[in-house]
This record gives structure tokens, sequence and C-alpha cells, in this order.
């Protein structure tokens, strides 16, 4: 059997490797934009006068609980350095990426409302509408 000159196998492993890696990352940068879950459709903002304001500021929401009641609004500013966004888990509120500005949402029904930013999924926060309106 006639032998392969060192320097043409090395050539033909680090293509045939390096393809293979080359599969493998667009092969895995494929499965997870097909399996993450996308974030819903944006939800405008209202124009209502806020009940509580929240911020959005270094990766934090302060205060991360609110109540109000029914028919109240509660406005996010967004500040600092970084954009984050409000997504609301149920998908009832949600607002575009922003670095600065502001979101508000009016909410009609009693219950808790569990959100987060959603490219911070440690940024969370619960507005509680409790009472009648």
């Amino acid at each position: 059997m006639p032998s392969i000159p060192a320097a043409r196998t090395t050539v033909s492993r680090r293509r045939l490797l390096g393809g293979v890696v080359g599969l493998l990352g667009l092969g895995a940068a494929g499965a997870l934009t097909g399996c993450a879950p996308g974030k819903p459709e944006l939800v405008p903002s209202d124009d209502a006068q806020p009940a509580v304001t929240v911020r959005a500021i270094d990766n934090r929401f302060e205060p991360r609980e609110v109540e109000i009641e029914p028919g109240q609004a509660v406005q996010w500013v967004f500040e600092g350095s970084m954009e984050h966004d409000v997504v609301a888990k149920d998908g009832s509120f949600v607002s575009e990426l922003q670095q600065t500005g502001s979101y508000t949402h009016v909410f009609d029904e009693a219950g808790d409302y569990d959100y987060l930013c959603s490219i911070h999924p440690e940024m969370t926060g619960v507005v509680r509408v409790t009472g009648a309106p």
C-alpha cells in the first residue's frame, strides 16, 4: 500500500476537522434558534397617567413588586447603559428593547402579572392588581 506524505495527511485532516466543526457549529446555532421561544408580539404602550413607576436599571426592576387597583397603570422607565424590555409571562404586555424612555400599561383585571426582561431573565418583577375598580 503506498504511503501518503505526512504533510498532505495533516492538511487533509485539518480540512476535514475544520469542516466537521463548522457543520456542528451551524447545526447547534440552527437548533438553538429553532427551539428558543420567541419574544411575544409587542403590545403598544398605553397613554395613561401611571399610578406607580418602576425603574429598569442596572439589570433590576426597582421596585421589583408593585400593587395597584384595576384600571390603574404602571409605567416602566428605562435608565442606565444597557437595553431592557418588559415582557409579561402571559404576553399581555410587551415593550420594545430600549435604553431610555418609558413604557406604560393599564391593568384592567385583578391578578398577579409576572414579568421579566427578555435578554436578562434574572430581571423579574410582579404587578399585583387587587381590589375592585
